[in-house]
């Protein structure tokens, strides 16, 4: 049997972190190698499996990207785009794999992931459930198919906490739609709609944001047409989807030349 992925979770007492900690406990393939979270985090020096409630691992929280990064073949983040580009260049100076499950990167921040992945393998995706990356393969074959009699909208919904609006998710199913009409979303995108309107364009896709509760991530892709509609959802129930994507993704770019990919080529869907 071969040796284990050694892994650095950081962001390690968020949500996602926890859980990410959790399921790399349970896997046979991976090992926790290290841990990080911002300075001054009150979790600091406690051990990340105790922070996770799945017992005590042996690895400390750290503020250090560094000294985690170097016992680790793969780093997983899920944290703020500032602080993913910090771990990134700190990948790229330590020849380290990265995944990147941060949402609310600018563009500027995307040039500068594409620079980095130059030098390292690194997956990038705004969601990293199977389902969705499948969801993300069909809807512009669908969207192609129904013809211009059908009008394109996305519907948006996540918990009270979340920062970002739209989520990655909703934007990436807008790019792909928007490809799909051979469309510019810069163009075709209407994110809000309020007072005396006119009537809706044939050519434009309204990307629609709930924030609400403890909603995990809803996402719906809806077809309306003359006397019908396709709805396609995807719902999260919890946050297991993405923390096992990123987790499948991790075992997969260890193994990769440098260069930025999707979970499409994770799932071998982009061939």
């Amino acid at each position: 049997m071969s040796s284990p992925i050694n892994v650095t979770v950081t962001g390690a007492a968020g949500r996602m972190g926890k859980r990410l900690i959790a399921l790399v406990h349970e896997s046979s393939r991976l090992r926790l190698a290290g841990a990080t979270e911002a300075k001054g985090h009150p979790a600091l020096g406690k051990d990340a499996g105790d922070v996770a409630g799945c017992g005590s691992l042996g690895v400390a929280l750290t503020d250090d990207p560094v000294q985690a990064l170097a016992a680790s073949d793969v780093v997983i983040d899920f944290t703020a785009p500032e602080a993913t580009l910090h771990h990134l260049a700190q990948a790229v100076q330590l020849k380290r794999a990265m995944v990147i499950g941060t949402t609310g990167l600018s563009p500027d921040a995307m040039d500068q992931l594409r620079r980095h992945a130059e030098s390292i393998p690194c997956v990038q995706a705004p969601n990293m459930s199977v389902g969705i990356t499948v969801l993300l393969q069909i809807i512009g074959k669908v969207a192609q198919a129904l013809g211009n009699d059908y009008d394109l909208e996305i519907i948006d919904a996540h918990h009270n906490k979340k920062k970002d609006a739209p989520s990655g998710t909703a934007l990436k199913l807008a790019e792909v739609l928007a490809a799909a009409k051979d469309w510019d979303l810069q163009d075709a995108g209407v994110y809000a709609r309020h007072g005396l309107i006119g009537e809706r364009t044939k050519n434009e896709i309204g990307i629609q944001t709930v924030r609400a509760g403890d909603i995990v991530g809803d996402h719906t892709v809806l077809y309306a047409g003359p006397g019908e509609r396709i709805e396609i959802t995807h719902r999260a129930h919890n946050r297991d989807p993405f923390a096992h994507g990123a987790l499948r993704a991790a075992e997969w770019v260890v193994n990769q030349p440098p260069g930025l990919y999707g979970m499409a080529d994770v799932l071998g869907l982009s061939r």
